[in-house]
């Protein structure tokens, strides 16, 4: 049965993408089975997958308006070792058309349980809004994952998403919950960082994820190369961070245990306009 977590938090700019990216591939790189579904129409962690948004044939729209099959839609980043359910400017129109069609907040769990045994974990890619795509995300998801950065205004952004995801499983989805809050982009240098770093940990207590994700250069290089950190630079701090990050989601979600992975070796060019990411 496939873990299926939502990457989200209502304030934009806070390393959602990037998060579930590189959550992705490093699940992929400790032996388990990762579907991204994008459902943000930027389409950001698709591009960010080395899968073109402007080449996909089918892609999360057509699951959730069309009823096409997750299976059909679905396509592998194989630099990456994951399956993408990808995004582009389609998904723009769908919060409209959503609202007339029946089962409107859940068509992507109904879609999401045809493939329930193909995956060990689905992450789900959510745009920084409460909007019916969200919805979507947060009714066929178990449990949240909220990245976060270490600031005062981080904390108000947090209030929200909690108290949206209590209504969610009041009235939609009992079975959703915060998984587990991720520092992302922190400084220890910081004291501001260090502060609200406690202040978390005192409030969420051991909702709060170990591993800390580094303010790290190489992490915000990769998307223009098409490729998460993780697999663009292996050794940066970063990039460790996500791989020790996707080893800790397996413990604490009782995931399968891992199966090797084949390393694949890529080729690190940008993605300019109009050519398809490596």
């Amino acid at each position: 049965m496939a873990k299926i977590f939502c990457v989200a938090n209502q304030k934009g700019g806070v390393g959602k993408t990037t998060t579930a990216v590189n959550l992705a591939a490093g699940l992929a790189q400790v032996g388990q089975r990762v579907l991204l579904v994008d459902l943000d129409p930027q389409g950001n962690a698709t591009m960010g997958s080395g899968v073109d948004k402007r080449q996909l044939a089918l892609s999360v729209y057509d699951v959730l308006i069309d009823s096409t099959p997750v299976r059909d839609a679905a396509v592998l980043a194989e630099p990456c070792g994951y399956h993408v359910l990808g995004a582009n400017r389609e998904l723009a129109g769908a919060e409209i058309e959503l609202v007339s069609l029946p089962q409107r907040e859940k068509r992507l769990k109904a879609a999401l349980a045809s493939v329930d045994a193909d995956y060990d974990f689905v992450l789900v890619d959510c745009p920084p809004s409460l909007s019916m795509l969200t919805l979507n995300g947060l009714c066929a998801a178990h449990g949240v994952v909220v990245p976060m950065q270490c600031e005062y205004f981080a904390l108000e952004g947090v209030t929200d998403l909690v108290h949206t995801i209590k209504q969610v499983h009041a009235n939609l989805n009992p079975d959703l919950e915060i998984i587990g809050l991720l520092r992302v982009m922190f400084d220890p240098r910081t004291t501001l960082q260090q502060q609200v770093s406690e202040q978390l940990k005192g409030h969420f207590g051991d909702k709060v994820f170990d591993t800390v994700i580094p303010r790290n250069v190489r992490l915000a290089e990769a998307p223009s190369y098409g490729l998460p950190g993780v697999v663009f630079d292996p050794s940066a701090k970063g990039s460790q961070a996500f791989v020790e990050f996707a080893r800790e989601m397996v413990a604490r979600v009782g995931a399968a245990k891992p199966r090797p992975a084949a390393a694949k070796k890529q080729a690190k060019q940008p993605v300019t306009p109009g050519t398809s990411a490596p």
